[in-house]
């Protein structure tokens, strides 16, 4: 393809900010813009108003059909529906007259028309004319006709996909955006890579490849030092050090805790009241004692909901690991009668000096079921947790299917909420100011430690940034609760709502950090500059040792004099790095410093250093890292605040009307993790016989094989559970996960003996949302496994990857059990050689056997006895004691 000839100066004008291109202050630009739809199909009208589709001819391919399927949409009555395409190689001029006798009045076909005028029911398409066929309902001869024509008709079809629903092509202006040139670099680590990768692509980043040097590292785990400790001052990476402070659920309720009892607990009363068991269990019995109310239970290091579970009583906990155990909030703000919560993205630039922003717009989750504050009613999670992750299970979640309808379905946006408060005469401000304060004083609590780990690992002050998902819980007084503080918060898109969202975070989150936009050569140059001033910084360290042994005066004297000859410096770069990134922002609204921050958090902060003390000491106290004290914080603060004819900015009111704003942005590209693709019946049962043909040969799945085909079973039952609930089923399911919760995956545990007889779709989502983290982890691991070649008695590879893609979940069924009784071993679930693998146990035959057998392949033992040990919650009830083990 022709790259099309642009102007690279206006290119690099458009594409670098804060500086020219090379400059030392210049930074990489991301727009969201990028990702807009650029839909290669024109709507025109139709005379029975439906929406038909049309793409004008495709240069240089003849007469000839689509040689390849593809994927068209055809909107209609709000439903999504794609074509099938004609696979026929034949001239569209010789077939034509073929397909238009054999579909007789019901349907014209005409060469070089724009319009194709459907009556029935199928979808067909060509190259040449590149047109879709919307039809409302198949004849039975209609669809004997298209079997002639190699046309699949629709209901011997059905839906799944695996692709991110866009269109990979390299787009032609990325080779001339300045990143490209520039070989900028981006590495992922254990995180979600879709969307960032196709922002990243589009604006002309690469990924590294092999050892190569990053300029941005985005990581879904914690860094090691090593790797903070090599950085160079143009790259960045999304975390900082011992940030776990803030975001694991034990040490940030600590962290507040300490806060509580040096400032006073009014000052932080931002959390419920919480313990940490079992080593506060006698404390927890004597809160209850006082005010007796449900309990909510969370793992110390848990996300997305799991293992989280709310009791009546203490006596209800178990005693085995570390758990939070928090108050329940029994009066939630609640929405049309569903309790909801708040994701509030927050971006922290630096630690010291302190920079937050809140970005402008966030999202609201709502429970799928109505709020009800019965004590009956607390084992059901779908009532009182808000988390996506366990609520889309549910049959009767709603997604907003438009990005512009902001205020439909069971996620709203957080300006969406904010606007129908403010219709209901609440007081926004109030409540965006309160959240305001919550957010700042969380980070107060923890930035001590936080700092200190900065200063021992991370060597320039841009080095790091942080992107933190805050969940903030509302009463019904309008006051907001800190619920927890997510590391990484899900860039997952799964409607246009978070499209429009997310992408607008990342692109504005992105230009905020600023990328360096620096050459290779340059890069290279900073490389041996930073590399020899490591190593003069670290012979400098072992040399100042001699200052902290011998205490001697003179020597602390020259110390003195260097630091306050480099202390300016510093603070200019400081200032103006700050001041620059402010400029860049964006979306996102700087909270601290603003015009008021010293005078309503200068008390949290030390005189001298300005760093903020979480533990009693002395003022003016400081570690030996810190050398001699400063007060970045209140140098920065003068700088943006302190000129008598400085423009006030960032005051409360402007900030408002940026909350409860709406994101202007076009309609973006969707990156669902399940998009529409039709699979063939009959093509999966054709491909099913000849595996299981092979199979009877000799041949055997390979371990991956086996993990593949295993994992895409499971997530057929998963989608089966949410669509037809089969409570026979759920129970096989849940003594299967039982079973393997060594592995890390843990069963929901129904502790109200009520739950088998109400709300059966809740309990399905129960089931589903742990049978969707344990194929997380499964596929996680199934990623270690590789195939590098097909060897001597193995499937071939393409027969296996045909089957893959065509096979339904009963298909599916048949290969592993054939496969797991003729080769008498379960590699999907155990290593081949392992010294634990048990027998292998008879799988019945017929539908559904290989699922009833499922949980008999779990070895016994230790693992069993997480089973064993949930039974006593259905003591109460013995006939679902009996169902269960059953």
């Amino acid at each position: 393809m022709r790259v099309p000839e642009i102007n690279e100066n206006r290119m690099d004008n458009q594409w670098i900010t804060s500086g020219n291109a090379g400059s030392r202050d210049a930074v990489l630009v991301f727009r969201p813009t990028l990702l807009e739809e650029k839909s290669k199909v024109n709507k025109i009208p139709s005379q029975d108003n439906r929406e038909i589709l049309k793409e004008p001819p495709v240069k240089g391919s003849g007469s000839s059909l689509l040689q390849q399927p593809n994927q068209f949409p055809v909107k209609r009555d709000g439903n999504l529906l794609f074509n099938q395409i004609l696979t026929t190689k034949i001239s569209y001029d010789k077939i034509l007259p073929s397909i238009n006798a054999s579909l007789g009045a019901n349907l014209t076909l005409k060469q070089n028309t724009s319009r194709i005028l459907p009556q029935q029911g199928h979808f067909i398409q060509t190259k040449y004319v590149k047109k879709s066929v919307l039809i409302n309902k198949a004849t039975s001869e209609f669809g004997a006709q298209a079997s002639t024509l190699n046309i699949t008709p629709l209901e011997n079809c059905k839906e799944r996909s695996k692709n991110d629903g866009y269109n990979q092509k390299e787009n032609p202006y990325t080779l001339n955006m300045p990143a490209h040139k520039l070989k900028i670099k981006y590495k992922f680590i254990q995180t979600e890579t879709k969307l960032l990768k196709k922002i990243f692509s589009l604006h002309g980043l690469t990924e590294v490849k092999n050892d190569e040097n990053f300029n941005i590292l985005w990581t879904g785990v914690h860094i090691k030092p090593d790797i903070l400790r090599n950085l160079t001052p143009y790259q960045r990476v999304n975390h900082f050090p011992r940030s776990y402070e803030l975001t694991r659920k034990d040490r940030l309720y600590k962290n507040i805790e300490k806060m509580q009892h040096l400032r006073g607990i009014k000052n932080f009363d931002i959390v419920p009241q919480s313990f940490i068991l079992p080593m506060e269990y006698k404390e927890l019995i004597s809160a209850h004692n006082k005010t007796r109310g449900p309990w909510i239970v969370k793992p110390a290091a848990s996300s997305r909901g799991r293992g989280i579970f709310i009791v009546n009583t203490p006596n209800q906990i178990p005693q085995d690991e570390q758990v939070l155990v928090c108050k329940y909030v029994l009066d939630p703000l609640c929405i049309d009668g569903h309790k909801c919560d708040l994701r509030v993205y927050v971006l922290i630039t630096s630690f010291d000096p302190l920079i937050i922003y809140i970005y402008e717009e966030g999202l609201v989750r709502l429970a799928t079921v109505k709020y009800d504050r019965d004590l009956d009613n607390l084992w059901n999670p779908c009532m009182h947790l808000c988390n996506y992750s366990i609520n889309k299970y549910h049959s009767d979640y709603i997604k907003s299917r438009d990005s512009d309808l902001e205020d439909v379905g069971h996620k709203w946006t957080l300006s969406a909420l904010l606007r129908h408060l403010k219709s209901q005469g609440c007081n926004t401000h109030k409540l965006m100011a309160s959240i305001e304060d919550l957010i700042i004083k969380s980070i107060l609590s923890c930035a001590q430690t936080i700092i200190s780990a900065c200063r021992m690992f991370v060597p320039s002050g841009s080095n790091c940034f942080e992107l933190y998902g805050f969940d903030i819980l509302i009463d019904d007084s309008l006051k907001p609760w800190l619920l927890e503080v997510n590391l990484c918060p899900s860039m997952g898109i799964d409607s246009p709502l978070d499209s429009k969202v997310k992408v607008c975070l990342i692109t504005d989150l992105l230009t905020c950090i600023g990328i360096p936009a620096f050459s290779p050569d340059m890069r290279a140059q900073y490389d041996r500059r930073w590399t020899r001033f490591r190593n003069i910084s670290c012979s400098k360290r072992m040399r100042s040792a001699d200052f902290n042994v011998c205490r001697n005066g003179s020597s602390a004297r020259r110390l003195t004099t260097t630091s306050q000859t480099t202390r300016p410096i510093e603070e200019q770069r400081i200032v103006r790095n700050a001041q620059l990134q402010i400029s860049r922002r964006g979306g996102f609204v700087l909270i601290f410093p603003t015009n008021d921050s010293m005078q309503r958090y200068g008390n949290y902060l030390d005189s001298s250093t300005g760093i903020p003390i979480s533990t009693p000491s002395v003022q003016g106290q400081f570690s030996f890292s810190m050398i001699l004290p400063h007060n970045y914080n209140q140098v920065l603060f003068n700088h943006l605040y302190g000129q008598k004819d400085t423009k006030k900015e960032h005051l409360l009111l402007d900030r408002m009307w940026q909350y409860e704003r709406a994101l202007q942005i076009g309609h973006l590209v969707v990156f669902s993790e399940e998009n529409l693709k039709y699979k063939c019946v009959e093509e999966g049962k054709r491909l099913r016989k000849k595996l299981i043909k092979s199979i009877d040969s000799g041949s055997e799945l390979t371990q991956l094989q086996a993990r593949q085909t295993f994992s895409l079973y499971l997530d057929a039952v998963l989608h089966r559970l949410t669509r037809e609930p089969k409570d026979f089923h759920e129970k096989i399911i849940l003594k299967f996960l039982n079973r393997v919760g060594g592995a890390g995956a843990k069963a929901p545990v129904f502790r109200n003996p009520q739950s088998y007889r109400v709300n059966s779709k809740a309990r399905s989502a129960m089931v589903a949302k742990h049978l969707g983290d344990f194929l997380e982890q499964y596929n996680r691991d199934t990623e270690a496994y590789v195939d590098s070649f097909d060897h001597f008695g193995m499937i071939p590879s393409n027969l296996f990857d045909d089957f893959l893609s065509q096979a339904q979940e009963s298909d599916l069924e048949a290969v592993l059990a054939h496969h797991t009784n003729m080769s008498g071993n379960m590699s999907y679930l155990y290593n081949r050689f392992g010294l634990s693998v048990p027998q292998t146990p008879p799988i019945p035959s017929g539908l559904y056997g290989f699922l009833k057998a499922l949980p008999a392949m779990v070895l016994t033992g230790s693992i069993a006895r997480e089973f064993n040990k949930c039974d006593g919650y259905y003591k109460s009830n013995e006939k679902n004691v009996t169902a269960l083990k059953s």
